[in-house]
């Protein structure tokens, strides 16, 4: 029995790691933390050492510009209650179905799941994606799933199946009460597995004017946590929204799963490995070029728009 023993606690140890509760961000490890860095993340999830990883570096000069549509944005003016989750890695705020987006060549729409954010510390550089090579204080995912899918699981099985929107923040001097309920709930969600409700938001109020929204960067790539799985067709907005540093600061005070203060919640930015990034702020004027943007498009499950 005692030769057991080491085997079994292996075994409890390598299936512990398998199921990623254990992966963590780089703020987090110490010497005394065995959790899994990003850098070892594909030991939780192989799909974390694929060739289609998120986030990336957006180089300006070379995204390509292409007619990239609009996107529409159907139930974002309705408020809501929402739940709003310390998961031990992030804060998410869960939001209703009934919001939804179509257009921007996306080729079906795809309704809302969650909302989550990615920060610095104390107001520090803490986005995933950069712009040539500038990372901004917070980044907000707003997490969208095909409409014939019930669950993200499942949409995480087709390559196209989620549809992520990027937002940038940058510190003003003024706070966004828009925000106010977001930064207010924090302080009852210190702590992991904490909820409570956010009450009266909107997603119309929780980013830039539509107006604002038609200059946009497009990409196929993955989820930027454990299962990284390649499946996220990303949109990443060029207008910020405006946060005060006190309200940045604000969601430095919750605690990772560990009980550390949850600060740096980005992955590192990842290779292209040769992947296209779009950029609809502009026409393409060679047919020869639509037509390989076409194909490129078409095997990543989009659609090109030609006419006029």
């Amino acid at each position: 029995m005692t030769m057991l023993t080491p085997i079994l606690f292996f075994l409890v140890f390598s299936i512990k790691m398998i199921s990623g509760a254990d992966w963590c961000y780089q703020s987090q490890m110490t010497c005394n933390n065995t959790c899994s860095g990003p850098e070892t993340w594909p030991v939780v999830s192989q799909h974390c050492s694929g060739r289609a990883q998120s986030p990336i570096n957006i180089i300006t000069r070379k995204a390509l510009p292409v007619r990239l549509p609009p996107l529409q944005f159907i139930g974002y003016q309705e408020t809501f209650h929402g739940r709003i989750t310390n998961t031990g890695h992030s804060v998410q705020l869960d939001l209703p179905a009934s919001a939804t987006i179509k257009g921007g060549n996306l080729g079906v729409p795809y309704k809302a799941v969650q909302l989550h954010l990615h920060w610095g510390k104390d107001a520090g550089v803490g986005s995933e994606h950069t712009i040539d090579g500038e990372q901004f204080p917070m980044e907000m995912h707003i997490v969208h799933i095909k409409e014939e899918y019930n669950s993200l699981s499942e949409a995480l099985r087709d390559r196209t199946g989620v549809a992520v929107l990027a937002f940038f923040f940058q510190e003003s001097r003024t706070a966004n009460k828009k925000y106010d309920p977001i930064v207010y709930a924090l302080k009852d969600i210190k702590h992991p597995t904490n909820i409570t409700t956010v009450k009266g938001v909107s997603l119309d109020t929780l980013t830039p004017p539509q107006s604002n929204m038609t200059n946009y960067f497009r990409y196929q790539g993955s989820l930027t946590t454990p299962n990284c799985a390649e499946a996220v067709i990303w949109t990443v907005f060029e207008n910020t929204i405006p946060l005060s540093r006190q309200q940045l600061t604000a969601f430095c005070q919750i605690q990772f799963s560990n009980g550390m203060l949850m600060v740096k919640t980005h992955r590192p930015v990842q290779p292209l490995n040769g992947r296209q990034v779009y950029y609809s702020g502009g026409h393409v004027a060679l047919v020869n070029t639509v037509l390989l943007i076409t194909s490129v498009l078409a095997s990543s499950g989009l659609s090109l728009h030609t006419e006029g």
